[in-house]
């Protein structure tokens, strides 16, 4: 049974940072590119930062590309996410997703396999 089980998020001011983790299970974790999604309260689901099977290539949305940094352990099985200077414009259900390669990068979510339930991330002003 495969499950992505998020944990980390809360809330802090604007400017803090938080430290977001993915713990996978069910499925052969170093096979696939992994990304992090965000979905803020009447917004659509976005693309936030990817990171291919191996480690080697990751990618960010705009918004966040220098403020947040993603990394993965393939031993543990596990995907993080940095996030550093935090906005308010970053509060959000924040989900970690599996994307069995090729991986394009791009955040197209119907090409990603697993998702998990997600975690709050809330940014005060």
């Amino acid at each position: 049974q495969v499950q992505l089980a998020e944990s980390g998020g809360g809330s802090v001011q604007a400017g803090g940072s938080l430290r977001l983790s993915c713990a996978a299970s069910g499925y052969t974790y170093s096979s696939y590119c992994m990304a992090w999604f965000r979905q803020a309260p009447g917004k659509e689901r976005e693309g936030v930062a990817g990171i291919s099977a191996g480690g080697g290539s990751t990618w960010y949305a705009p918004s966040v590309d220098g403020r947040f940094t993603i990394s993965r352990d393939n031993a543990q099985n596990t995907l993080t996410l940095r996030m550093f200077d935090l906005e308010p414009e970053d509060t959000a259900m924040y989900y970690c997703a599996a994307d069995f390669p090729p991986c394009t990068m791009e955040f197209k979510q119907y090409e990603y396999d697993y998702w998990g339930q997600g975690t709050q991330v809330t940014v005060s002003s």
